[in-house]
């Protein structure tokens, strides 16, 4: 593809680096950017850089923040003991978009995946558990996506929690096996966390 304006050229391949956005498409939003009045184009940009510049990692609980700890942990109206454990922030996200849960969370940051070499040390799972030691929470939601390295994380988490203290529960299955919960339309994610059921590990020793 060929540019009149190596400024045009620079900006489609920056933008052509993000996800699903192909060079056609870039080239289609850097056109329309140069066609907007300079002042949203800079609003745009200074957005952008003070997200990446300021924005912090919540040292409670990982999600993104504009402070040490975020808005959700500091919110003392927001249920102290209730903890919903996700893969992503994302996963936080929709979660709060159905304005069903009320309590608190904790983002590991992945799952674990001894094939792609992610251990447990490679997760924010020792925080979690420390949090757990700490406050004490009645109930920890594990609304993990149901999917091998999903079903290998909750059970990993759980052997490390008293569970005769804890309740853990599981997202219903209103959430098909494989899928992310960020596509996840409202009301199924809604309903599956309304729905969520507790979390048993099968005694294998009699076997």
């Amino acid at each position: 593809m060929k540019y009149t304006s190596k400024l045009m050229q620079d900006a489609v391949e920056a933008l052509s680096t993000l996800p699903g956005v192909g060079k056609k498409t870039a080239l289609r939003l850097a056109i329309f950017l140069a066609q907007q009045d300079a002042s949203k184009s800079h609003r745009l940009s200074s957005a952008i850089q003070d997200m990446v510049d300021k924005m912090q990692v919540c040292k409670v609980c990982f999600s993104y923040s504009d402070s040490e700890i975020c808005e959700i942990c500091a919110n003392p109206a927001r249920d102290q003991t209730t903890f919903c454990v996700i893969e992503s922030i994302r996963d936080l996200m929709a979660i709060e978009e159905t304005q069903q849960y009320k309590g608190l969370y904790h983002v590991l940051g992945g799952l674990i995946s001894p094939i792609e070499g992610i251990g447990p040390d490679k997760l924010n799972i020792l925080p979690l558990l420390k949090r757990v030691q700490d406050k004490k929470p009645k109930e920890i939601i594990m609304a993990i996506r149901p999917s091998i390295e999903g079903d290998t994380t909750v059970y990993y988490i759980t052997k490390q929690i008293d569970t005769e203290q804890t309740k853990i529960s599981l997202i219903a299955r209103g959430i098909s096996f494989g899928s992310e919960l960020e596509y996840a339309d409202e009301f199924t994610l809604s309903r599956s966390i309304a729905s969520r059921t507790p979390y048993f590990i099968k005694d294998n020793s009699a076997v």
